[in-house]
């Protein structure tokens, strides 16, 4: 047992034996990592591609995507490998994704990224209403898009004979809440930006934009050219948007309603 053993030891220890095996084992890792690169560059990868032509600013749904196993050197930096960050997503603004083309990331955006991608977010027959407002009437920059709030009206107008003038003898101040449950779609700063894009750098807001049937928008455009009477439109926010059913926008004030229908003339 003895001999065996200082046998084996003796062939452990001889530099050319050594040497023979380190070159053994040198061929073998690079032949198992050899292999496995080819087989990395060879076996093919499923990724979603485009069953059809998208046109640049359309939403992307489950039936315009399929998938296809590709070879990963047709994958490059950008390419999309999940559906998940495709569907429901948007075609970039000046971007038409071909037929049969893969997704990039360049190429496919939220919907929020998109130049005027406000007017995809309220409902058919309600107009856009925006509201010039600072950081005091934002209530320190605390109104964000899906906020719900209610809209006050200030007046200033004398009533002579029971008529509405707008002289400043005998002054009156009106004041009323004229809507409720108006939903918050975008706050822009100066440049037209979302506010709350980049929330480590939010801006100055300095418009409120929100969406109203057609009969309360001209309502309310009619209220904000009342100059003469020095009427302010007031944003007030509420706690409806932690209902889950907020409610319709709702005019809540007949009183004010028929003030500002008295002053101006609507052509039907």
């Amino acid at each position: 047992m003895k001999n065996n053993k200082s046998g084996l030891a003796k062939i452990l220890t001889n530099k050319n034996t050594v040497t023979v095996v380190g070159i053994v084992a040198a061929i073998l890792i690079l032949y198992i990592g050899y292999t496995i690169r080819v087989n990395s560059a060879i076996s093919p990868t499923s990724v979603p591609y485009a069953l059809e032509t998208i046109p640049a600013g359309t939403q992307i749904t489950q039936d315009m995507i399929g998938t296809m196993d590709v070879p990963p050197a047709m994958i490059v930096d950008g390419t999309i490998r999940n559906q998940a960050d495709v569907i429901d997503h948007y075609s970039n603004a000046d971007t038409v994704i071909p037929k049969g083309s893969l997704f990039y990331e360049r190429s496919v955006v939220e919907k929020s990224t998109l130049p005027g991608s406000v007017i995809l977010d309220y409902p058919k027959g309600y107009v856009l209403f925006y509201l010039p407002i600072d950081v005091e009437s934002s209530y320190g920059n605390s109104i964000y898009p899906g906020n719900y709030i209610d809209i006050w009206i200030k007046i200033n107008h004398k009533v002579e004979e029971g008529q509405v003038t707008s002289n400043d003898d005998e002054k009156i101040i009106q004041f009323g809440k004229l809507y409720e449950n108006v939903k918050v779609i975008r706050v822009l700063d100066g440049s037209g930006h979302d506010v709350f894009a980049d929330l480590d750098n939010v801006g100055t807001p300095t418009q409120l934009i929100f969406a109203l049937p057609e009969e309360e928008f001209v309502l309310l455009t009619k209220a904000r050219y009342l100059q003469n009477y020095s009427t302010n439109i007031i944003p007030v926010p509420t706690a409806a948007s932690l209902e889950t059913n907020p409610g319709e926008i709702k005019n809540s004030s007949e009183a004010i309603t028929q003030w500002i229908n008295q002053l101006t003339y609507n052509e039907q």
